[in-house]
């Protein structure tokens, strides 16, 4: 049995055999693997027995539920209007300068991801990043090469 058909297990007895469980399955895989593999979606509609179109529908529709593999630390910069006018655009740059990646891409040394977010909800504190689940308000481009420096210095 592979790592991610024992993971699957242990989420879906955690969190339930019914079609509620699907998502805080998906989450948890996410959470431990940093992405959907094609196994692990395939394992989920065995698991809880649902289609694996269901699955892929449920896991492709969510923007945090990525199918494709990401790195360590994901950099969420958030693309609305209010982000923009308070200058993420120099951010999205810096950051993507600094980590040598575009918006969309993952690093060499699978450390970081840079995305963008449709809102985090944090308009009145904006520009705001997201990197896994900790949320940065009020930056500045200086402020977010900071937090990513910190991130990049984690050894775990």
């Amino acid at each position: 049995m592979s790592t991610t058909e024992v993971l699957v297990k242990e989420l879906v007895e955690k969190n339930g055999k019914t079609r509620n469980s699907l998502m805080p399955v998906l989450q948890g895989i996410v959470h431990n693997e940093h992405f959907l593999s094609e196994e692990a979606l395939l394992c989920v509609a065995r698991e809880l027995d649902l289609s694996a179109a269901d699955v892929y529908g449920t896991a492709s529709f969510y923007t945090f539920l990525d199918t494709v593999p990401r790195g360590k630390n994901i950099v969420r910069v958030c693309k609305t209007i209010t982000c923009h006018m308070k200058g993420k655009d120099e951010i999205i740059k810096a950051l993507g300068n600094a980590l040598k990646i575009k918006v969309g891409e993952t690093t060499n040394d699978k450390k970081f991801t840079l995305l963008t977010a449709n809102c985090l909800g944090w308009c009145h504190k904006g520009p705001v990043m997201l990197v896994n689940d900790d949320i940065y308000p009020d930056l500045t481009t200086q402020k977010a090469l900071e937090i990513i420096e910190e991130y990049a210095k984690d050894v775990k």
